[in-house]
């Protein structure tokens, strides 16, 4: 016993007797476990009613500590088990693993969510909001409903992962006076019909976007704010703020930049933000900072020539400054018509998958031309940021119009505006005046997207 120890143990005894009181566990006075006297107790100390049990001998001191040893080393090795146990199921980074880490939910349960392989991605032409489509949207009470004629095109779009969609005429409302070709305002409800049907990535910048000047602009973009549903809208803006910022969304684990230019305008820019007019330096200064931001960067361009299927030498050369600033896809309108699919090479080595036209989508249009359209399918790789080959899906944007009425151009009379998978639309194609079949437009769509680069065409039970 030490010195303190026993200096503790002669002061208890000379103050008070242990009679009936000392306690049963020394180590409970002491803090540890006495040792034993190395000499009897001196004397004029008075002797304890209950002697301190002798010291335990060493041996059972040594079973302890590997009793402790062997504990510590069994929960080292749960710890260290349960650690690459984790690291191979929940912390693996590899973008090819299904599993994907989730937040603990409001009740303390682990939940796990499968990550997607693949994005799927769709675009559309132009939805334009012609007269005879105002007039068949309209109620009797004074509202529009444009809902019906997209009906058949929302299954499509459920489908897809991210949806661009073309609005390709302004929605500022009641004040600016509804009208559609050549000067067009849509009703609000206009850009709600497209965001319903599951457009998701809209453009709004085109030749027309400024037909009624800034005004009409700020009021076309205010009515996309705030829509929870929408991933990004560009193409028009309220500011040179606006013009300059570059609108990125993400989607699963790809992060996604979009971008939008116009060649052309119906009538002069009253501003220089309001539409995004195509300057190369500015275009180029953009992509280069939307490419160290996002891994896939997509251009909507509104250019070519109208009503035909040729791409022209303007859209050649901006088509290959796009893909050396590091385009990944561009989205080409403005024609009317479908024009070929492209894969160019950038100056870095990227591929850009170039949709030179995807045509027309909603509108009411006259030639055949225009009502062919579809959606252009790609699939982005989740692991590898890569955009698939192409594949295109045609529809058919129909109404009906009496062979009396068409001989007399009256444009107001068309009805039952109604879009179609185009390998559903026999029998609503042999109401209208266009005369041709399914098999013509399919094998025309399938040869001119085919020009330069191969373009799956796919049914709608193919989508």
């Amino acid at each position: 016993m030490d010195d303190d120890v026993r200096n503790r143990f002669r002061s208890a005894s000379q103050r008070r007797d242990y009679v009936g009181s000392s306690p049963s566990r020394p180590e409970e006075v002491t803090g540890s476990t006495p040792k034993q006297p190395s000499e009897p107790p001196r004397l004029g100390y008075a002797p304890r009613a209950t002697p301190l049990p002798p010291e335990k001998p060493k041996k059972k001191r040594q079973r302890r500590t590997i009793k402790w040893l062997l504990v510590t080393v069994v929960i080292v090795g749960l710890v260290v088990g349960g650690y690459f146990v984790a690291k191979k199921y929940f912390f693996n980074k590899d973008p090819t693993n299904n599993i994907q880490q989730q937040p603990r939910s409001a009740n303390n349960t682990q939940a796990k969510i499968e990550t997607k392989k693949s994005i799927k991605l769709v675009a559309t032409g132009d939805m334009i909001a012609h007269s005879a489509i105002l007039e068949r949207a309209k109620k009797p009470n004074g509202t529009y409903d444009f809902t019906p004629m997209l009906a058949n095109m929302k299954t499509y779009f459920d489908k897809a992962d991210v949806r661009f969609c073309n609005q390709a005429t302004p929605a500022g409302g009641e004040s600016f006076g509804y009208s559609g070709y050549p000067v067009f305002n849509a009703p609000l409800e206009w850009p709600r019909a497209i965001e319903g049907v599951g457009c998701d990535v809209v453009n709004i910048g085109t030749n027309h976007t400024n037909d009624k000047g800034q005004g009409l602009i700020d009021a076309t973009v205010a009515a996309w704010d705030n829509r929870p549903n929408v991933l990004a809208v560009v193409g028009a803006n309220r500011s040179a703020e606006e013009q300059a910022k570059v609108r990125y969304f993400k989607k699963d684990d790809v992060r996604f930049a979009i971008l939008s230019y116009t060649t052309y305008s119906n009538s002069k820019p009253t501003t220089t933000y309001g539409i995004n007019m195509y300057d190369k330096s500015t275009a180029n200064k953009q992509v280069t900072e939307a490419k160290k931001n996002a891994d896939i960067v997509i251009i909507s361009m509104r250019w070519g020539t109208e009503y035909s299927p040729g791409v022209n030498a303007q859209q050649d050369a901006i088509a290959q400054e796009l893909s050396n600033a590091g385009a990944d896809v561009v989205l080409g309108h403005g024609s009317h018509f479908l024009e070929p699919v492209k894969k160019l090479k950038g100056a870095n080595g990227n591929d850009t998958l170039m949709w030179f036209s995807l045509g027309n989508f909603l509108n009411a249009q006259i030639e055949t031309e225009s009502l062919i359209g579809g959606f252009a399918i790609m699939d982005i790789d989740v692991a590898t940021k890569k955009v698939s080959e192409p594949k295109f899906m045609p529809t058919y944007m129909h109404y009906e119009w009496s062979a009396a009425d068409k001989a007399a151009n009256n444009l107001l009379t068309r009805k039952n505006f109604q879009m179609y998978p185009l390998d559903q639309a026999a029998d609503p194609m042999s109401k209208s005046q266009i005369n041709t079949t399914v098999e013509a437009q399919t094998d025309r769509v399938n040869k001119l997207l085919n020009t330069y680069t191969p373009v799956v065409i796919v049914k709608s039970d193919q989508f």
